[in-house]
């Protein structure tokens, strides 16, 4: 693939992302579509309050422009911008609902898993009529395994898993969007490797998104992405994963986000069976805050860290 294309989709969507940021901003804040605080949060955050969320529109039109821009339309083509736009969907919905009818949780927890399953089995049927490999590889082997059709629910069970890790990862300014530059960028890496054009055009498109969005979304951010944003990028990098069949590989270059989910898993499971809790709150970046660091040394600390992991997973596939 000419590298030339890769570059110019990031350069188009940073590029757009910078420049729809002061357009849309000072709309949203017109809009009064402000960020509703949650006040069991850390206290420090109650001064974000009323900063403009639902930003996320601003990754995905810059991503789906230049997607649309550099790639073929082919079935793997479909598949992504499914996967983004679907899930972003479901979050724009909750985003909506929080801001509108100011209910700081949004759409149900039924509400959110009918949208992302809904969305996940047009990725399933989607794979099926691309004849998309069922095989699983175990990263940096030649070992593999077939599921069948054991693989689709696979699918589901990933796309729930990455979208929510990345959902949970979503709460200091520029933590998520720095980390989702940094796994999209190992993954453009990941899918020129495996000759994947459409998934390598489509994270290009994603890391010139995030970045110009991260412009505004840096501490102190003048915008959030909200679950927009967030559930977008959550979909968008396990459709990645799985159409360049590097599944268990998104476990490694996603760290960060596994690290998120985990630390939620195990706060609550220690909380119903102990009724003790492991972190002082979570997701652990939460932690981290209360223990004394600052906000932008916890975000640079996790990106440190999404950085090194993102290297660890190249190294099974260059």
């Amino acid at each position: 693939m000419d590298m030339m294309v890769i570059l110019f989709s990031i350069g188009t969507s940073f590029l757009l992302a910078a420049l729809l940021g002061p357009l849309f901003i000072p709309l949203l804040r017109r809009l009064k579509f402000g960020q509703q605080i949650r006040t069991e949060g850390p206290q420090s955050h109650l001064k974000k309050s009323g900063t403009p969320t639902m930003g996320g529109i601003i990754i995905m039109i810059a991503m789906m422009i230049a997607f649309i821009r550099f790639s073929d339309k082919t079935g793997e083509f479909w598949v992504l911008l499914t996967a983004s736009l679907g899930f972003g969907l479901v979050g724009f919905l909750d985003d909506y609902i929080k801001i509108v009818f100011k209910r700081s949780l949004g759409l149900t927890a039924k509400q959110k898993l009918f949208g992302q399953l809904l969305f996940s089995i047009i990725v399933c049927a989607l794979l099926y009529n691309m004849n998309h490999s069922t095989e699983i590889v175990v990263p940096g082997t030649s070992f593999g395994f077939d599921l069948g059709w054991f693989y689709y629910p696979l699918v589901v069970i990933i796309m729930f898993a990455a979208s929510n890790s990345v959902n949970f990862t979503d709460g200091l300014d520029g933590l998520l969007a720095g980390t989702s530059a940094i796994a999209f960028g190992a993954f453009t890496i990941v899918a020129l490797q495996t000759f994947s054009h459409e998934s390598a055009i489509f994270s290009a498109a994603m890391v010139g998104a995030v970045l110009g969005f991260l412009i505004y979304n840096a501490h102190p951010a003048k915008v959030f992405m909200g679950d927009m944003g967030s559930l977008g990028i959550g979909g968008g990098i396990a459709a990645v994963a799985i159409l360049t069949k590097t599944e268990l590989l998104l476990i490694i270059i996603g760290g960060v986000f596994v690290i998120e989910m985990l630390s939620v898993i195990l706060q609550v499971a220690s909380f119903k069976l102990r009724g003790k809790r492991i972190f002082k709150m979570s997701p652990i970046h939460h932690h981290f805050e209360l223990v004394g660091w600052s906000e932008w040394k916890v975000v640079t600390v996790f990106w440190s860290v999404g950085l090194l992991l993102a290297a660890l997973g190249l190294l099974f596939v260059i």
